[in-house]
């Protein structure tokens, strides 16, 4: 019969091929699935600024016991450790402002352990009533290490170009 076509299987039908399996494995090469991490990691960073975007600063479920916490610039600088510091830290801070609030304005995942985030606060002075947008209107930025579902180091800058040197970044 001239013209009539063959079924692409050939001569078994496709629930009788069995094809074989890659000639590798990625693990074989060291190979991982970062992009899970990275969008897990992400998530719970998205999550965080949620509530701070709303002034909610209460949870530390996000945070590793042993955190590291710190802001190397701006008025307050603090390096603590665990969460008893970081909610003495936070505790300083916020006492000294009414309705703060951070809002994000960038995520960018830096690699599989840390995300870094431009952000830009509002709130005001509970004694001076200054803006806090009129103290720092570049913004800030704040870089979270993660590992395992949890922040492990905390670093939180008040100017957002320093942290982008620190990091060695542009906007």
């Amino acid at each position: 019969m001239r013209g009539a076509r063959k079924p692409l299987w050939g001569v078994f039908p496709p629930s009788r091929v069995r094809i074989p399996p890659p000639p590798f494995r990625r693990e074989a090469f060291g190979w991982r699935d970062t992009w899970r991490v990275v969008s897990e990691n992400l998530d719970l960073v998205r999550s965080i600024y949620a509530d701070w975007e709303r002034g909610d600063f209460r949870s530390a479920a996000w945070a590793d016991p042993e955190i590291d916490y710190g802001f190397p610039d701006g008025p307050w600088p603090v390096d603590r450790t665990g969460l008893a510091g970081m909610a003495e830290g936070e505790r300083e801070f916020l006492s000294a402002f009414a309705n703060f609030r951070i809002e994000a304005d960038e995520f960018r995942e830096m690699d599989d352990e840390r995300v870094l985030v431009l952000h830009h606060a509002s709130g005001h002075g509970k004694t001076s009533g200054l803006d806090f947008a009129q103290l720092w209107p570049t913004g800030g930025a704040c870089l979270f290490h993660l590992r395992d579902g949890k922040v492990t180091r905390f670093v939180g800058y008040f100017d957002r170009d320093r942290a982008l040197a620190d990091l060695g970044l542009e906007e």
